[in-house]
């Protein structure tokens, strides 16, 4: 057993800093980098590139907890973070964090993505995306953060220059909500608080989601919106609508805007008090439990005010 063991210690310690397999192109010179094939370790230094990994260029790089290199040319993947001096091209998959200056292709994060420069293709976070000037699209669970991205998708999207409101709106429900919308030319993020009028029990309002400027045109904009609105009492009682939106809106002035228009919405709830608010329903059904499912149609106005 001992022997096997040497054997098996002896084979890895081959692999990570002796292979050929890991240099199928030669070190140019020091000053422009070193170009390998395969980046294989644990975390920095522990790799067949050893100290010297930030300054490789790798075509697959895999990392039990984080990798360094220079640049990155296929797939990169680590348990915890991929951290690239220059350009992440092709795909870099990490638990935590990629960070690099410029990526092309697919970035994809537990937690974080970092561009410090240019993101060319899909940024994808399970919290933040940050990145300079973004030609494609950015995903996040929570925030993108970016000096130019026309099509980030998340509940807040702060874009320098992009757009950012608050505003005031209702809806046939009688749910007043103030609302924050911020996002790039195309799409934005919704998220907003408010109180409903006519449920004296499920009347706490919390609102998420998302929309587009279909059209977009001096002072008139067309825009279709995702939102989901739920009305809680903090027990086990809610009301829950998921919609979408057809909003035509107009600026009356630089920076406030009026509109209103039609939805259609799904309604799911499990109390007697939200089971009356429904209302111009084309499908309805309540169980034997007391929940209740209708589908059917509705209108919102507001006003939102740019800053």
């Amino acid at each position: 057993m001992k022997s096997q063991l040497v054997k098996i210690a002896s084979l890895v310690y081959f692999v990570l800093t002796l292979s050929p397999i890991a240099s199928f192109a030669q070190e140019p010179s020091r000053s422009k980098g070193f170009m390998h094939n395969i980046h294989v370790g644990l975390i920095y230094p522990i790799s067949n590139h050893g100290v010297n990994a930030g300054e490789y260029t790798n075509v697959f790089s895999v990392h039990a907890i984080a990798g360094l290199s220079q640049a990155e040319k296929g797939l990169s993947l680590a348990g915890v973070a991929n951290i690239i001096k220059g350009e992440a091209r092709g795909t870099q998959f990490a638990g935590v964090l990629n960070s690099y200056n410029t990526g092309r292709g697919l970035q994809l994060a537990g937690v974080l993505n970092i561009a410090r420069q240019e993101v060319h293709g899909l940024q994808i976070a399970g919290v933040i995306n940050k990145a300079g000037k973004v030609h494609g699209v950015q995903f996040a669970g929570v925030m993108n953060i970016a000096d130019s991205s026309d099509y980030p998708i998340g509940i807040v999207n702060i874009i320098k220059n992009g757009s950012k409101s608050l505003g005031l709106s209702i809806d046939e429900d009688q749910t007043l909500l103030a609302s924050f919308r911020s996002g790039g030319r195309v799409m934005y993020g919704i998220v907003g608080l408010g109180y409903n009028l006519q449920n004296s029990k499920q009347k706490y309002a919390f609102e998420a989601g998302m929309g587009a400027h279909l059209i977009a045109k001096n002072d008139f904009s067309l825009n279709l919106e995702i939102s989901s609105v739920n009305l809680i009492d903090f027990d086990d009682h809610m009301y829950s609508k998921n919609s979408l939106r057809l909003l035509p809106a107009y600026k009356v002035s630089p920076n406030l805007e009026i509109y209103a228009g039609p939805s259609v919405a799904h309604i799911f709830t499990n109390s007697s008090e939200g089971e009356d608010m429904i209302s111009n329903t084309i499908w309805r059904k309540t169980r034997d439990n007391g929940h209740t499912n209708a589908v059917g149609f509705g209108a919102i106005a507001g006003v939102q005010l740019y800053f």
